[in-house]
C-alpha cells in the first residue's frame, strides 16, 4: 500500500515507520507538509495518491492549548479537516489519532467507543472536533483513540528515568488512572485496521489500569532503580488544562472486529525499557 504518514517525526509516526517498511511510506512533518493549509494539502495529495493516511500530526501540549487555543484548533481541528478532504479526493482510507482526553474521566469503568464524550479541556476539545470533522467529511476512516503513549521520543518513561540519575526521591501524582501505551503496540493495531474495511472508532491501549505514580513504581522496579516514589494528589500539581481522573479505556471494538493486538502494559513497558538499554 502507499501510505502517507502526517506527523512521522512524533513517537507514533516513528514506529509507524518502523513497521510500515513493506508498504510505500510517505513520511511527512510540519516542514515538507502544512496541514492547517488547505491549498497544500489538496495539492500534495493530488501529486502523490496515498491509499492510506496515517494521521499522526497533532497539537499536543495539553497545558500550552489552554492559551494558544487558535493554534491547537488550527492543527487539531482545521488540520483534520483538510487531510479528511485530500483522502475524500484521493480516495484514500484515513487513520486519525485522539485522545482518551475526549472523555471526562468521572466514572470508574472503562470507556467503550460508543460513551458520551465531555472533553474538559481545549486539547480534548480540539481533538474531538477534530474526530467529528473526519466523521461528517469522510466514510472510509479509522478513528483511533489511544492515552498515555511512550516510544522514541519524550516521554513520561523517559522523564522518570531521567530524573532519577539526580534525584533520591519523586513525588508523582496517584488519583490519576490510565493505561500506558507502548507506541509498539498501537502500530500493530493501526496496520491491522488498515488492512481490513472496519470503518468506524476504537480505544486502542495496553491491557491493564494504574496511576501515575504505580506506572512510575514499575519503571523504577523494572529498570532496578532504587529512587523512592512518592504518591500526591492532583491537586499538589496544579496544571493550566484538566487532566481526566480515570481514562480507562476498553479496546471493545478491535476485540469486535478485527481482534486486540494490546498486551499488557507491564509486559509492552519492559520490552520497551530492555530495548532502550540496548540502544544506549
Amino acid at each position: 500500500m502507499k501510505i502517507l504518514v502526517t506527523g512521522a517525526n512524533g513517537q507514533l509516526g516513528r514506529e509507524i515507520a518502523r513497521q510500515g517498511r513493506g508498504h510505500e511510506l510517505l513520511l511527512t512533518d510540519a516542514d515538507t507538509l502544512d496541514i492547517t493549509n488547505g491549498e497544500a494539502v489538496n495539492s500534495y495529495f493530488s501529486a502523490i495518491k496515498p491509499q492510506v493516511v496515517i494521521h499522526c500530526a497533532a497539537y499536543t501540549n495539553v497545558d500550552g492549548a489552554e492559551v494558544d487555543l487558535d493554534r491547537a484548533f488550527r492543527v487539531n481541528v482545521v488540520g483534520a479537516q483538510n487531510i479528511a478532504a485530500g483522502c475524500l479526493e484521493a480516495g484514500a482510507r484515513m487513520v486519525y489519532v485522539s485522545t482518551d482526553y475526549v472523555f471526562d474521566g468521572e466514572i470508574q469503568e472503562p470507556y467503550r467507543e460508543f460513551d458520551p464524550v465531555n472533553p474538559q479541556s481545549v486539547y480534548g476539545h480540539t481533538k474531538w472536533q477534530g474526530e467529528e470533522m473526519v466523521r461528517q467529511i469522510l466514510g472510509r476512516h479509522f478513528i483511533v483513540r489511544t492515552a498515555w503513549l511512550y516510544g522514541d521520543g519524550n516521554n513520561f518513561v523517559r522523564t522518570m528515568l531521567k530524573l532519577a540519575q539526580t534525584n533520591d526521591t519523586l513525588r508523582v501524582v496517584h488519583d490519576q488512572v490510565g493505561t500506558p501505551t507502548s507506541t509498539v503496540d498501537l502500530a500493530r493495531a493501526i496496520f491491522k485496521l488498515v488492512s481490513s474495511n472496519a470503518y468506524g472508532t476504537y480505544h486502542a491501549t495496553c491491557q491493564g489500569q494504574c496511576s501515575w505514580y504505580e506506572f512510575a513504581c514499575e519503571i523504577f522496579r523494572q529498570s532496578g532503580s532504587e529512587v523512592k516514589v512518592i504518591p500526591v494528589t492532583s491537586e499538589e500539581f496544579v496544571r493550566p488544562a484538566k487532566r481526566p481522573k480515570h481514562s480507562v479505556l476498553d479496546n471493545y471494538m478491535l476485540r469486535m472486529t478485527v481482534g486486540d493486538p494490546m498486551r499488557e502494559w507491564q509486559e509492552a513497558l519492559c520490552e520497551y525499557l530492555n530495548f532502550k538499554s540496548h540502544t544506549e
